[in-house]
């Protein structure tokens, strides 16, 4: 897909936010979801999408929409460290499809790092077990500010 390509309201995301496919929740609040990415790259990664943009891509996003998602980005970062103790992290965000966006609705990635551990491939790791997820998601929502 192009960066100028319409919105797709039954992109994946759109379908979590509409309650139509389970996601694991970090948290949630009226403009911000953050969940856990079912195919994740790193122990703990988290995904930051705003419920309120239907942007699918950065140069779309409404101003305000893109300082409450930073923020959330922010926040999110700050308990993935505190609960997970990664050696570092990365931010992702992709941009079209030549850019590495696999789901065109705008999202963060969080990707905790550890140096004895290799990553995964975005878009190419295995399916993460719901209940290891549901454990990682509890105690990164327990080191919330």
């Amino acid at each position: 897909m192009t960066l100028q390509a319409p919105y797709d309201p039954d992109n994946i995301f759109a379908r979590i936010l509409r309650g139509e496919v389970p996601s694991v929740k970090v948290w949630e609040d009226d403009h911000i979801l953050a969940f856990m990415d079912v195919f994740p790259q790193s122990e703990g990664h988290v995904l930051i999408v705003s419920k309120t943009s239907t942007a699918r891509t950065l140069l779309e996003i409404e101003p305000e929409a893109l300082a409450r998602l930073t923020a959330a980005v922010q926040r999110t970062a700050r308990a993935v460290e505190q609960a997970l103790s990664p050696e570092g992290f990365q931010i992702m965000q992709f941009n079209g499809e030549a850019g590495g966006q696999t789901v065109f609705h705008l999202h963060f990635h969080i990707v905790p790092r550890w140096a004895d551990r290799p990553m995964k491939g975005h878009g190419h790791a295995p399916m993460a077990d719901a209940a290891e997820l549901r454990a990682l998601a509890d105690r990164i929502a327990a080191a919330l500010e």
